[in-house]
């Protein structure tokens, strides 16, 4: 592989970063349902076309030298909604539990960690420059959006706790792992990796409790009106970071 050095291709962390990242793990909820059973592609026809679609813009997304904010969470966006439909695939077309599907994919994590981690002595997204890296990242990413899915179903309908509920309990523990990185001065990149993998079922439990009928839990907002609020949002922090990016340029 090339392994030429590129500029960091993961934005800074920031306040606008954590709510995009929700907002777009709610959208790959949403948006997942939406073509699946409102346009009634199928959990088949939706991969395909998310999976083609995804495969183009990671394309984009290697091929760039840079950080560039609506390529980055365009992918975000998309890998989110084809991570929604890996775990969908494996419940509903081929019977695996969300237990296992959990353990599983918790697992390949736990894997895609270790080697990123051998071949690389790090796991911070400061230090995104390489190919390789940025390959353990992406792979890393869509591993947490299954797993997200898989534990967010088993906690709310699994378990039985409901949406709000399971909402209230992940967006609690993201709130352990801040006080633990700002208060007790706890690794920044082991927090940092807690939180992003917990903002996943947050952010499928909040998308399940808005869009899902009242007499499922839900608020019966629909996906339609659910996945436009959010991508509406999304798009408009985007252009906001995109301008506030070339501004600064101008600056230097």
């Amino acid at each position: 592989m090339n392994m030429r050095v590129m500029l960091n291709k993961v934005p800074e962390i920031t306040l606008y970063f954590w709510i995009i990242k929700i907002m777009a793990t709610t959208v790959g909820e949403t948006a997942a349902d939406f073509l699946s059973f409102n346009l009634h592609f199928g959990l088949t026809g939706t991969s395909a076309i998310m999976g083609i679609l995804l495969a183009i813009v990671l394309f984009m997304q290697f091929r760039s030298m840079k950080y560039v904010p609506w390529l980055y969470w365009l992918t975000v966006v998309l890998i989110s909604i084809v991570g929604t439909l890996i775990t969908d695939n494996l419940v509903d077309n081929f019977g695996v539990t969300l237990r296992t599907a959990t353990t599983v994919f918790g697992l390949a994590l736990l894997i895609t960690f270790t080697l990123w981690h051998t071949s690389e002595k790090t796991l911070s997204v400061h230090t995104i420059v390489t190919p390789r890296r940025e390959l353990f990242y992406w792979t890393a990413i869509l591993l947490t959006f299954a797993l997200g899915t898989a534990a967010g179903d088993l906690a709310a309908e699994g378990l039985s706790l409901g949406y709000a509920k399971s909402a209230l309990i992940f967006g609690s523990l993201i709130g352990v792992a801040s006080i633990a990185h700002y208060a007790f001065k706890a690794n920044a990149i082991l927090t940092f990796w807690i939180a992003y993998i917990l903002t996943r079922p947050l952010g499928a439990s909040c998308g399940d409790y808005l869009s899902q009928p009242v007499n499922n839990g839900g608020l019966g907002l629909g996906t339609v009106i659910t996945s436009t609020i959010f991508l509406s949002t999304i798009m408009g922090l985007v252009i906001y970071l995109t301008a506030v990016l070339r501004n600064a340029k101008e600056r230097a």
